[in-house]
């Protein structure tokens, strides 16, 4: 495969493309990465890759269509992968116009240029094209503590200005695969985790917070539970859905891993405790901190991801207790990529809030 990864710089989409890459299968003749290097994109995600000769960095926009075309003509760009999109909560609530503009009119220009580039394409190269799009369980609203889990049959109910942006650009990569006959995919993955998160998220953010002293802040009463999805599992979710995915289909991506965000932050302080030991004594879980709830939160995302183990085979690598290891090791061993993307992206007082 020719490969366009759209935000392949950020958390998801970097750990996309290093799975590609050293793929033994080798199964990715090219990988171009489209990345507008927005606060949480960070090239040197990518440092360990970006000396192979398949690799392309390419800096700019999904929403500048002549851009994407040109890539698509000029790598013969045969899949495309879109991870491009503003993703935090927070910041949505703060600002909802960014979070349209990159996801929903830069998805909508992104699928225009695929189009074009498409109906260029030989027959039988038209039937090898492949538009992934990545996107995410908040499209589905939240759950009660006894309600089933979400499905692909599940009616959209956004609560957020980012899960409406991404709900409809669910809905426009839909309409292009039912109007036009793009083969698109769609993937709805749960909360992920794992090496390169950003670090305003809530893994990172407890662990650098408590390696420097700072207090752990907990939403509420921290009861809010997630699905947690190691990020390596989703990337191989994602290219068994590329290979052998239904052309139309969405696909629920998720870690078979319920847990209230306490208890997460609670874990990651008993494992620094055996790796890291608090200076002076004592376990960093002293540094919990409950703060006032975000408006509209969530209570509750869980992914019912039958659909994808039945068809087509999958199902996490990781438990939750060994994702959650490999994450804390990750982030105490390299401290120093945390402090640069930090110092240069972010203003360490701003590092008090998280989904």
């Amino acid at each position: 495969m020719n490969i366009l990864v759209t935000g392949g710089c950020g958390f998801i989409g970097s750990n996309f493309v290093r799975q590609l890459l050293l793929d033994p299968a080798r199964l990715a003749r090219k990988v171009v990465n489209l990345d507008k290097l927005t606060y949480a994109g960070n090239p040197a995600n990518l440092a360990d890759v970006d000396g192979d000769s398949r690799y392309v960095f390419v800096k700019g926009d999904i929403g500048n269509e002549p851009l994407v075309s040109a890539l698509l003509y000029e790598h013969e760009i045969d899949t495309v992968v879109n991870f491009a999109a503003e993703s935090h909560v927070d910041r949505s609530i703060d600002s909802p116009e960014p979070f349209v503009q990159t996801n929903v009119v830069g998805t909508l220009r992104l699928l225009n240029a695929a189009k074009r580039h498409w109906h260029g394409l030989s027959s039988e190269d038209k039937e090898a094209f492949r538009f992934l799009h990545v996107s995410t369980d908040e499209v589905y609203g939240t759950l009660s503590p006894t309600a089933p889990a979400f499905t692909e049959e599940t009616p959209f109910a956004p609560n957020s200005p980012y899960a409406a942006s991404k709900a409809a650009s669910d809905h426009l990569v839909r309409s292009y695969q039912h109007t036009f006959g793009l083969p698109t995919l769609t993937t709805n993955c749960s909360n992920n985790y794992g090496p390169y998160h950003f670090p305003e998220k809530l893994f990172p953010l407890v662990i650098l917070n408590a390696l420097e002293g700072k207090a752990l802040p907990v939403y509420g009463d921290g009861m809010q539970v997630r699905d947690w999805l190691y990020v390596e599992d989703h990337c191989r979710a994602i290219a068994l859905v590329l290979r052998k995915g239904r052309v139309g289909e969405t696909y629920n991506v998720g870690g078979l891993n319920e847990q209230p965000n306490i208890h997460v932050v609670r874990l990651i302080c008993s494992l620094l405790d055996s790796r890291v030991p608090r200076p002076g004594g004592g376990s960093y879980a002293e540094l919990i901190t409950f703060v006032k709830d975000r408006p509209g939160h969530d209570r509750r995302y869980a992914i019912d991801c039958t659909k994808l183990q039945r068809e087509l085979g999958w199902k996490p690598s990781e438990t939750f207790e060994s994702g959650l290891a490999k994450t804390v090791d990750w982030y105490v061993a390299n401290r120093r990529w945390c402090d640069e993307i930090t110092a240069k992206k972010y203003s360490r007082e701003r590092l008090g809030t998280h989904t």
